[in-house]
């Protein structure tokens, strides 16, 4: 994943906040070294922290995540989280569920975080809302479908928070017709011109995008 901020400004970022717990930087060593290609996709320290702290100050209980991978944004928002809060989190790769599913039990929060194997399009259609926080951090293509399924489902006062909407800044090369780009592109025009929604995309690492309902009285 290429880096849309300067590097000396992420490191001055981490370096003023504060540092993972012992279990999550275990949980990111053993990823990197587990899944060495593919380990830019967990959250990382500043994602992990960012969502630990919306969680806290939302008082968030009923959290559904869609793309588990290793555990770490699951465990980061766990630990944000209220006694008796529930994380559903959903993952179709079985190798990733393994190791997630090892890290879960090693942290205090097993009783708070359930995975679910299988396409996600399905677990959700089997659940009810409404849901105080849903975070989607899973195929690009597939963004929009998720985004549709989630958004009913959606607490009056809870957020959608859609990881990797600036895709290393390539939204903005017009000559990347790639389809993960594409899709992303169709997304976040989408979120945009949704008049159901109210959205701030933010920079932090590869792009967030936080989405609330829409009041009546919201001025657009």
């Amino acid at each position: 994943m290429s880096e849309i901020v300067i590097a000396e400004v992420e490191q001055y970022a981490l370096e003023h906040t504060s540092p993972p717990s012992e279990l999550l930087a275990s949980v990111a060593e053993r990823t990197r070294s587990e899944f060495s290609e593919r380990s830019g996709m967990m959250i990382g320290a500043l994602g992990g922290r960012f969502l630990e702290i919306l969680v806290f100050g939302m008082q968030a209980r009923r959290i559904l995540e869609i793309g588990t991978f290793t555990g770490y944004s699951s465990i980061s928002m766990a630990a944000g989280m209220p006694a008796g809060g529930k994380i559903i989190t959903c993952e179709l790769d079985p190798a990733h569920i393994e190791l997630a599913r090892r890290h879960v039990a090693a942290s205090p929060y097993s009783d708070r975080i359930e995975i679910r194997e299988g396409p996600a399009l399905e677990t959700i259609a089997t659940l009810d809302g409404p849901f105080d926080l849903v975070f989607i951090d899973a195929d690009k293509g597939s963004y929009l479908d998720y985004y549709e399924a989630t958004l009913p489902k959606l607490a009056p006062r809870g957020l959608l928070a859609i990881d990797n909407t600036l895709w290393s800044g390539q939204v903005l090369d017009e000559s990347d017709q790639t389809p993960n780009t594409l899709a992303i592109r169709r997304f976040n025009d989408h979120v945009r011109s949704d008049s159901r929604v109210v959205c701030v995309q933010l920079t932090i690492r590869d792009g967030v995008t936080l989405v609330r309902l829409a009041d009546p009285d919201d001025s657009r």
